[in-house]
């Protein structure tokens, strides 16, 4: 089963009717036993939403965990960018987390962090290959190769 996020549709942004979309991804997937995989681009939650974006956030991450309980197989993919409360749930839910080269990937943005703590972060601080470095993605896969990729990972993991 595969979801996609479009970035191109208002950021991304996951608000009550993506959740409920992604929520019942989840559900298919666990009632076909079949991998779940979902391919990020997002800005995180709609805010103009307000609570009910916030609470996709839990909706969506809750039936992940029960699908990997049920023993799922789900795969993310990070694609540039993936941020605010998508990279804080379902982003790094994954049983195996992919992401494209140079992804920024984060929960808040350089400039919010930089205002916040007052000093500069380092080089390429939220970007794929640094949270590779820091074990927090699994693979960092070019385009090309994600159809291969994807496909020897459940081969494996399925």
């Amino acid at each position: 089963i595969l979801a996609v996020m479009e970035f191109s549709f208002i950021g991304g942004s996951m608000g009550s009717v993506v959740g409920e979309k992604i929520s019942k991804a989840i559900i298919k997937a666990e009632e076909e036993k079949l991998p779940l995989i979902i391919i990020t681009a997002s800005g995180g939650a709609r805010m103009q939403e307000g609570a009910y974006s916030l609470m996709q956030l839990a909706k969506t991450s809750s039936k992940l965990a029960r699908f990997s309980k049920n023993g799922g197989l789900y795969i993310v993919l990070l694609t540039d960018p993936t941020t605010g409360g998508i990279s804080a749930s379902i982003g790094m839910l994954g049983d195996v987390i992919l992401s494209e080269p140079n992804a920024l990937i984060c929960f808040a943005g350089p400039r919010v962090i930089k205002q916040t703590i007052g000093q500069d972060l380092p080089e390429g601080f939220q970007r794929s290959e640094f949270l590779f470095e820091k074990g927090f993605i699994d693979k960092i896969v070019e385009r090309k190769d994600l159809k291969s990729i994807i496909a020897n990972t459940i081969s494996l993991l399925q």
